[in-house]
């Protein structure tokens, strides 16, 4: 999980701190565990009913852009179901051989999810391509009502995830899905509209294409950030300058080296570090406080501090790699 072992650190008097028992909160209770849990369940069968019935009235109005909404459905359906199943297995508590629990199995639904929308899109492209060049009429009537009943459950079961979409990517990839979705709808509604009055079918077809865009450039952000996370990259929303800063601000902190920062899961974040400190050891208040500081002001909620005292005949050899 990104952790160095620290068995070649055998300096006398060094110390190892873990700040996971100063009673700092872990990022999210079970209680909200579970009610996201109720939020997918009713997202994730209100969604795949809607796109089993949009995608047979797609076909019986002879509708590209109704389709390709329906696929667009279909994938996140799919992609709620394994967000569904990742945001479970976080209530796992830890065990002998998975210390962490389940947590990264979020960040492998999240990018799962991204990689099925990916994919719908291709097909999504490749069908509206092909209709474009062989133009059919289309039944508006259907469209439109379909179309606005879609906006109102993907725009409904959206604001079931409102509230953890900003600390969660798992969570917030079904809020915008969602979103999106209804969005697109808006789209779709409206061009069958527009082809009722006009007769230009050729808008049919060109909106399933301006859907793929849609998908594909909300996807991107997905992609990038779980491909951030199962890499051991630090995440993007934590400010690495500033934690390395505070840590060589704390009293006493000559140097700061092998300092690791990595996602746990799509909301906790882990911390290695080692501080240089010649002159005094930290208490258990210190530690403390540490830990505290790094939750508050930096969001990370497990964080592990190696304190040395820097000797030169004995000096630490990840300070030269890290």
């Amino acid at each position: 999980m990104g952790m160095h072992s620290h068995d070649n650190h055998s300096h006398t008097g060094h110390q190892h701190k873990n700040g996971h028992g100063h009673g700092h909160s872990h990022g999210h209770g079970h209680g909200e565990v579970r009610s996201f849990n109720t939020a997918f369940a009713i997202a994730v069968t209100l969604t795949l009913v809607y796109t089993f019935a949009e995608g047979g009235y797609a076909f019986y109005a002879n509708s590209m852009s109704l389709l390709a909404d329906a696929v667009h459905n279909l994938g996140d359906g799919l992609g709620l179901i394994l967000a569904w199943i990742a945001n479970w297995l976080l209530t796992f508590p830890a065990r002998k051989r998975y210390s962490y629990g389940f947590k990264r199995t979020t960040i492998i639904a999240a990018l799962a999810n991204a990689f099925i929308l990916v994919a719908t899109s291709a097909v999504i492209a490749y069908e509206s391509i092909f209709k474009l060049f062989n133009l059919t009429t289309v039944n508006e009537t259907v469209v439109i009502i379909v179309g606005i009943i879609g906006i109102f459950v993907n725009g409904g079961t959206s604001l079931l995830f409102m509230r953890g979409a900003k600390d969660d990517i798992n969570i917030k990839g079904a809020f915008l899905h969602l979103m999106a979705d209804a969005l697109i709808l808006v789209g779709v509604v409206i061009s069958a509209i527009v082809i009722y009055y006009t007769n230009w079918h050729w808008i049919d077809p060109v909106i399933g294409l301006i859907i793929v865009g849609i998908v594909l450039y909300g996807t991107w952000g997905l992609l990038r950030d779980s491909v951030i996370l199962i890499l051991d990259a630090i995440p993007h929303y934590i400010d690495h300058v500033g934690v390395k800063e505070y840590l060589q601000s704390i009293p006493g902190v000559q140097a700061v080296h092998d300092l690791h920062i990595w996602g746990l899961s799509t909301r906790e974040v882990a911390l290695t570090a080692h501080l240089i400190m010649p002159d005094k050891p930290l208490s258990d208040a210190d530690y403390k406080k540490i830990n505290n500081e790094l939750h508050t002001r930096f969001n990370i909620n497990h964080a592990t501090i190696q304190v040395e005292a820097g000797s030169t005949a004995d000096p630490c050899i990840r300070s030269e790699t890290c």
